[in-house]
């Protein structure tokens, strides 16, 4: 029974610890009554990394000299992958748990390049840690954003500020990859946006 309980903490403390805080700043729900298209930007311009939270630029060139260092082209070849990991990973992954949330029951469709669409959503990225995996060991991602609702028309029109904290990033069975980690950040950073939209507007 003591061993029964004590899981039962273990799992609850954890959830508490890995669970994203979503916080809204300003502004309501309740222009999204009705649309139908958002238009979605993602943003990487005040990332940080770290607890150090050292400015993107800076973790590349370090990442980049470090593996240069263990073999030739190593680095580089990092570089793109972490580059094209925003677009190939991070977007898809973002949108897909909004959409599978939103589409159906409201027929809300959130996408990129929708620019007749009235409203956008800003997606600022800023804050990553990567996690890690070295087989015996391993810690989940986290990732924190600022998310904005604009008037796609007037982009200083702000109607909706949230900001997200720790989201956790890792794949069930773990990945060695950087990029897969913080993409599930991602996801469980839309499913969490998907679900307080859903109790919002309902």
């Amino acid at each position: 029974m003591r061993k029964q309980v004590t899981l039962i903490l273990a799992i609850v403390c954890t959830a508490f610890v890995y669970g994203q805080k979503m916080k809204v700043v300003d502004g309501d729900f309740s222009f999204l009554k009705g649309q139908t298209q958002i238009n979605v930007e993602f943003d990487y311009s005040n990332l940080k990394l770290y607890k150090d939270k050292r400015p993107e630029t800076e973790y590349i060139k370090t990442r980049t000299a470090e593996l240069e260092e263990k073999g030739r082209g190593k680095g580089k070849a990092w570089a793109k992958k972490w580059e094209a990991a925003k677009e190939l990973i991070y977007a898809p992954k973002f949108l897909e748990l909004m959409n599978r949330y939103l589409t159906e029951d409201y027929n809300m469709e959130f996408d990129q390049g929708l620019t007749d669409a009235k409203y956008t959503l800003i997606v600022d990225a800023t804050w990553m840690y990567p996690g890690y995996n070295v087989v015996v060991m391993r810690k989940p991602a986290k990732l924190s954003t600022t998310m904005r609702f604009i008037e796609t028309a007037n982009r200083s029109n702000v109607l909706l500020e949230i900001t997200g904290k720790n989201a956790p990033g890792n794949r069930y069975g773990g990945t060695f990859s950087n990029e897969d980690r913080l993409g599930e950040g991602y996801a469980k950073t839309g499913k969490t946006l998907a679900g307080m939209i859903k109790k919002k507007i309902k």
